[in-house]
C-alpha cells in the first residue's frame, strides 16, 4: 500500500493517564501512525520502533505492501516529503515488542482506546 493516505479522520488518542495525547489518522477503519508518534506512545526513542519495525519485516509476519503507506508531509523547510505511516497491525506488532512501562500497558489493555 504504498500510496498516499487522501482521504480519513483526524482522532485525538490520550492515554489513560493522560501523560500521551496524540493526533492519529483514521482511513479504512484503521489507524496510521508514523515512527515519531509511535515513539511518543511507546515512551522510547524512534530508532528502537525503527529497529523492530525492520525486525518484524524481517521475520516476513507482516509485509511493506500491506502495513505500510507514504503519506506527503510539508516539512519545517517547506518542502513536501513523503513520510511512512504505519497501521494498526504494525503498531500492534510494535507494541508487543517495545520493552518500556507504556509498551507493558498496551500489552496489558490489549487495545487502544480513543
Amino acid at each position: 500500500m504504498n500510496e498516499q493516505i487522501n482521504k480519513g479522520e483526524i482522532l485525538i488518542y490520550q492515554t489513560e493517564d493522560g501523560q500521551t495525547s496524540l493526533e492519529v489518522n483514521l482511513v479504512e477503519d484503521t489507524v496510521w501512525l508514523d515512527t515519531h508518534q509511535m515513539a511518543n506512545l511507546f515512551q522510547r526513542d524512534r530508532t528502537v520502533v525503527v529497529r523492530h519495525i525492520r525486525n518484524i519485516y524481517k521475520t516476513d509476519k507482516l509485509l511493506p505492501d500491506s502495513t505500510c503507506a507514504k503519506i506527503a508531509q510539508v516539512a519545517k523547510d517547506g518542502k513536501k516529503r513523503g513520510m511512512d505511516f504505519y497501521n494498526l497491525d504494525m503498531i500492534i506488532s510494535v507494541g508487543y515488542r517495545v520493552n518500556s512501562l507504556r509498551g507493558t500497558q498496551f500489552r496489558i489493555s490489549g487495545q487502544i482506546k480513543y
